[in-house]
């Protein structure tokens, strides 16, 4: 990049992204701020990970960022993806770090890159490559050399790819923060007296690797200078660096949660989004992440836990798909705006907080040059309040915040939304083309069934029961345990009133068991306990019996002390229950024959190009160890789209080969969950706000549409438990339905606000936009303006109702792609007195 040479006036939206140029700048810190080129800002970033979405979405998805009002993107990198055996290296396709990082730099942003090289990320192994757990001698995140010698290793390597490109700012580049290590201050005191050395080295490291800005460490309230200690939670506010001459930054701001197969799905309501980071930089940080701004997708084998699911949405402001989530990214969008007018007090001096009464507090930044800044917050989760400030009273409702960029007008509460909420949803698309063509055809499916058992020439035998991680080396979920008996008509196993039950102990993450090739049983872990113990009732026969277990992992751990310790499969006891006589029969130290993976994966069945296809008699349906196969043409269109697995078990999916994850819509949710409605108000952790209790944690899977072709697409499914294939559909991501809700206490929205905000618009205004420009305003399901109740998708009207605020709207909005209405009295009607109104309006876009 080149960096223009005037001076860069920061106004409002200009001060929030477009600051990168393209020559070198200096990039330093002190106890205030992030200073570029001598000028400390206030600046808001969001986390995207590039694997987690493709090179065709990048550009959308940083522009959105853009349009969000952040100013940095913060990425992790995956050295598992780039290094899958040692000493090669792949950045193709979404592991093209180098693009991204371009990218975004055309885009006028920032980058922060956290090399790590330990990520968590809830990504399969916390984004270490499985081959360094195989090392001689080595010891993962301590001072232990063998993996000092490879972290530093491949952090040279990464280093040196950006300095090659000149990515760094100290070159013109858009990367103006790095990361070492992560979140090591969470389980450092595990690693007992050779932590510290090992935190003290891998500053050193980095540092001497001369990139010319700073480096952080997350969670680390160690950090040796000149490495910034900075937080991550869903608050934090209260958070202070280990040093005075260090900013306040936070970097990883949980804008919801991961979902885990079998759990309900976290959400965090935008309000308390919005008034956690309003805290913080009301408590004088300067430097907010969200983790994640876009969660996007765990493509293929890449979801960790274990029981990660496939879907890592987090409920970003952008969702898994690219779509905006409303009221989410809007709502922030203007909070950050609002920030951004009061960066020149707030940079200029620390904030002076004091108290106005029990759980209220002011804080005012005032600059020698005579700019103010104040924030006023409520901490109380229920009551509702009027303060008085500066000789003017302020409404303030319970769990907000209010920012005042001059000292004297409210811009932005946390609690008070401006922006629309959108109603995304799933449209499934028709089984066969319709007579306009906008179908997914499918063709009829093919199948393949997998052989029960040992069926390659590299199986082997080994006494006793073998860890699976250790043995699959990750190359494959799956690891068969085979035992064959001869049993003859006197064994005390065939004897009458003998019940034999077969009991058997596994590490998880999932367990088959089938008996003479039947499958018998099977069992499960969670996210809270991964170990299985089944006992599954078994009829053996005179003559060769056949055990055979299969073994499932479901993304290996990614987070804790030792974590890379954390061991899968079946470990045993492995017995045999239930003789008449009471005995049991050990059968754990055996000689058992194993085999990695699955006879279909080593024919590659993934691509769908093997001749081993079958097309008759009949099509297997609720049959485990299944592979489908069948043609598709796309959607039309360029919505986003997706698979419902509807009939399906659990297993794999490829489209064209690529693939798209783990489905498992057979893990329902308990019914009897906490998914109870979420009130904003009070403190949020991740059991807070629950969703899909009765329902499966997943059941679309994302398949990208740079992955789809114009005439015939491959689907392939391996189905472990048994599904219906012909009861999938394709389905659209497609947002018709938009709300808003106005009140007259509402500040104007901050998109009215000129760059000057002493030039305001004075009235609250309602905002509606279809989510397309192509689209339209084409019917209203509800307005009311008076006492309304309920939210988006649920308004019902309440005893104070103007009968001309449905005229109104309708005139304003209807057949306009957006449209706006003054929320006062004289403009909609006064239906009743002494109370303060609000206006609803729900509509359709087509």
């Amino acid at each position: 990049m080149e960096r223009r040479t005037q001076v860069i006036v920061f106004l409002l939206v200009a001060a929030m992204a477009s600051s990168v140029s393209h020559a070198a700048v200096n990039v330093t810190y002190d106890g205030r701020a992030l200073a570029i080129d001598g000028k400390r800002r206030v600046l808001v970033s969001g986390s995207i990970h590039y694997p987690r979405s493709t090179p065709e979405m990048w550009p959308d998805l940083i522009k959105k960022s853009k349009d969000g009002g952040l100013d940095i993107i913060e990425t992790y990198v995956f050295w598992d993806m780039h290094e899958p055996v040692r000493g090669q290296f792949d950045f193709t396709g979404r592991k093209d770090l180098v693009k991204f990082i371009k990218l975004v730099a055309d885009a006028g942003l920032y980058l922060h890159l956290r090399i790590g090289p330990y990520v968590c990320a809830e990504w399969n192994y916390g984004g270490f490559p499985i081959w360094l757990h195989s090392m001689p001698n080595i010891e993962l995140r301590t001072d232990n050399e063998p993996y000092k010698a490879e972290m530093e290793r491949f952090t040279t390597k990464i280093v040196d790819m950006m300095k090659q490109n000149n990515l760094y700012a100290s070159q013109g580049g858009p990367i103006i923060l790095s990361q070492i290590e992560n979140e090591y201050g969470n389980v450092e005191s595990s690693y007992g007296e050779r932590a510290k050395p090992y935190i003290d080295w891998a500053a050193q490291m980095a540092t001497s690797l001369n990139i010319g800005v700073p480096w952080v460490m997350c969670q680390q309230g160690d950090a040796p200078d000149p490495m910034i200690n900075t937080c991550n939670g869903f608050y934090c506010d209260q958070f202070t660096p280990n040093s005075d001459q260090k900013p306040k930054f936070w970097t990883e701001l949980w804008s919801g949660w991961f979902t885990s197969w079998g759990d309900p799905v976290p959400y965090r309501p935008a309000e308390d989004v919005a008034f956690a980071v309003a805290r913080f930089y009301q408590n004088n940080g300067t430097l907010m992440n969200y983790y994640m701004y876009h969660g996007g997708t765990n493509f293929g084998r890449t979801s960790g836990g274990p029981f990660i699911s496939t879907s890592y949405d987090y409920d970003a402001p952008i969702d898994e798909y690219g779509l905006l989530r409303q009221p989410k990214w809007g709502h922030l969008k203007d909070l950050h705006k609002a920030i951004k007018l009061c960066e020149e007090a707030m940079v200029a001096a620390f904030g002076n907080t004091t108290s106005l009464g029990q759980n209220l507090e002011v804080t005012v930044y005032q600059a020698e040059s005579g700019s103010c800044a104040a924030f006023l917050a409520n901490l109380d989760n229920q009551l509702d309040t009027t303060v008085n400030f500066n000789g003017n009273s302020f409404d303030l409702p319970a769990w907000s915040v209010s920012i005042l960029p001059d000292c004297k007008n409210v811009v932005y509460n946390t609690a008070k939304v401006n922006s629309i909420t959108g109603i995304s949803k799933f449209v499934k698309q028709l089984a066969q083309t319709n007579s306009s063509g906008n179908g997914a055809t499918l063709s009829s499916w093919s199948w393949y069934s997998e052989p029960v058992g040992i069926s390659s020439s590299n199986a082997f035998v080994l006494p006793g029961l073998l860890e699976q991680i250790n043995t699959t080396a990750d190359k494959s979920d799956y690891l068969w345990y085979s035992l064959s008996m001869g049993l003859n008509d006197n064994d005390p196993l065939l004897r009458d009133g003998s019940q034999i039950v077969l009991h058997i102990d596994s590490l998880g993450h999932v367990l088959y068991a089938f008996i003479n090739g039947k499958l018998a049983g099977s069992g499960k872990g969670s996210a809270k306990n991964s170990n299985v113990s089944i006992e599954v009732p078994v009829n053996l026969e005179p003559g060769n019996n056949t055990i055979d277990l299969l073994s499932v992992t479901v993304g290996l751990k990614n987070y804790g002390a030792f974590f890379d310790e954390a061991g899968a499969g079946i470990c045993g006891p492995v017995q045999l229950k239930g003789l008449s006589n009471g005995s049991t029969v050990d059968l754990s130290g055996e000689q058992w024959t194993y085999q990695v993976g699955l006879k279909g994966e080593q024919l590659e069945l993934s691509s769908g190009s093997s001749a081993l296809w079958l097309f008759e008699p009949t099509l297997p349906k609720n049959t485990p160890l299944t592979w489908y196969k069948t043609t598709f043409s796309a959607p039309a269109g360029n919505s986003p789209v997706a698979i419902d697995f509807t009939g399906m078990g659990k297993g794999h999916a490829w489209v064209n080969g690529q693939g798209i994850g783990r489905y498992w819509p057979s893990n329902v949710v308990d019914p009897n969950g906490y998914c109870t409605t979420c009130n904003y108000r009070g403190t949020y952790d991740q059991n807070k706000c629950l969703a899909n209790c009765g329902k499966p944690s997943q059941q679309q899977n994302h398949v990208p549409r740079s992955w789809l072709k114009q005439g015939e697409n491959v689907l392939v499914l391996l189905e472990e438990v048994g599904g219906d294939p012909t009861m999938i559909s394709f389905v659209t991501r497609e947002v018709a339905t938009v709300c808003s809700r106005v009140s007259e206490s509402y500040p104007p929205p901050m998109d009215l606000w000129s760059s000057n905000y002493l030039t305001r618009v004075i009235k609250p205004t309602l905002l509606l936009e279809c989510p397309s420009p192509s689209q339209v305003i084409s019917q209203f399901q509800f307005v009311s303006f008076g006492n309304p109740h309920g939210g988006c998708g649920g308004f019902t009207h309440g005893r104070c109702r103007s009968k001309r605020a449905r005229r109104v709207v309708h005139k304003a909005c209807m057949g306009k792609p957006k449209c706006s209405i003054e929320v006062t009295v004289e403009n909609l009607g006064n239906p009743c007195a002494n109370i303060t109104k609000s206006l609803a309006v729900e509509a359709s876009c087509s």
